[in-house]
């Protein structure tokens, strides 16, 4: 490996990687093993060509509270009143969600799985590219990768059913976070890991909090989701008959929102637009879902849920500000149709982008 000027990695006691682009006859690649994942900052940030595209982590659910695409706009929502502390998941940012959205069916595990409410482990940091020319590497990008093992890593918000200490599941989880000049892409790999031929179902989900600017969640001009035409809706607030929706954007009513849209067949991935309260720009949101099993892979149907806490719903959350469910809106991504379960030695994969785009 060579290293050369055009390239620079810099990591200080904050865990911060910069770089930029540099030629196709060389890769840079910076490896740091999380040997010690007790650190007393569990925050982590990640920079992007000397710092123009940036994202920050908590290591408790390995939840990404910002990112922030050619040193401009956040994209992301966190709550001022949210806990960083460990003592709860984060309200905000990306959550990650499994093997269960909601409380259902185990009741005994707490609302949407153990994922968001364990402490991942940082295995590895990296900067690196392969574009010829110095200037304007479009595949260029930094990484930050985090595992949980059920066994070693999972201690709180297991249940007391089958994914309990004594039930037979098992599984390693996998999270890759890449950002370049304007994208974060994020990928959820879960594997089955029983040694006892033990299959589970499952529902993952990517439970992304975006930031809405001058509090515009319910200005319907300012704040939507477009891409959704003729998917099923369940209204989970409602509670009414399942039905599809043919408005070309949805936006938030002044209530309590919390919707999930299934595609129609033939439709497998995510592909919406947000507007997000600013008159200059929206965001892009697009989501895939496999299986795989060695080397096939299939691709799943993937569902997308709007969620808005509204008035009441904000100041019943001790770590939600009473006044910001206007500066907000959660649009999630998730396999939640798959009714197959995943067998031993199988893996799922769930992928999010997001995108800062101009109107």
């Amino acid at each position: 490996i060579r290293r050369t000027p055009p390239c620079i990695v810099i990591i200080s006691h904050s865990e911060t990687i910069q770089s930029s682009p540099v030629s196709i006859y060389y890769i840079l690649e910076t490896i740091i093993m999380a040997t010690d994942n007790t650190n007393t900052n569990p925050i982590r940030t990640l920079e992007y060509d000397d710092g123009k595209s940036r994202c920050e982590v908590h290591n408790f659910g390995a939840t990404l509270l910002s990112f922030r695409p050619n040193g401009g706009r956040e994209c992301l929502f966190v709550s001022r009143d949210a806990k960083l502390d460990g003592s709860k998941a984060v309200r905000g940012g990306v959550p990650l969600v499994f093997p269960q959205f909601g409380p259902l069916p185990d009741t005994s595990m707490p609302q949407h799985g153990f994922l968001r409410q364990n402490k991942w482990k940082l295995v590895s940091q990296s900067s690196s590219s392969d574009k010829e020319e110095d200037a304007g590497c479009s595949t260029c990008s930094s990484t930050m990768k985090y595992t949980l093992s059920l066994k070693d890593d999972v201690t709180a918000a297991r249940g007391t059913h089958e994914w309990g200490v004594e039930g037979e599941m098992d599984c390693i989880c996998t999270y890759l976070i890449r950002i370049d000049a304007t994208k974060l892409t994020t990928t959820l790999r879960i594997k089955n890991t029983s040694s006892s031929d033990k299959s589970f179902p499952f529902q993952t989900l990517q439970h992304t909090y975006l930031k809405v600017d001058n509090g515009a969640a319910h200005d319907a001009s300012r704040c939507y989701v477009r891409g959704l035409r003729e998917y099923t809706v369940i209204d989970k607030i409602t509670e009414e008959e399942e039905y599809v929706n043919e408005d070309e954007q949805v936006v938030l009513i002044d209530d309590v929102v919390d919707r999930v849209y299934n595609p129609p067949s033939g439709t497998e991935g995510v592909d919406v637009t947000v507007g997000v309260g600013n008159d200059a720009y929206a965001m892009k949101l697009t989501a895939t879902g496999t299986i795989e099993d060695n080397d096939n892979s299939t691709n799943l149907p993937v569902s997308c849920v709007v969620w808005n806490p509204h008035k009441e719903k904000a100041a019943g959350m001790s770590d939600f500000g009473n006044d910001q469910y206007s500066d907000m809106i959660c649009v999630e991504p998730g396999v939640l149709l798959h009714k197959e379960p995943l067998k031993p030695g199988q893996s799922t994969t769930l992928t999010q982008t997001i995108e800062l785009i101009e109107k």
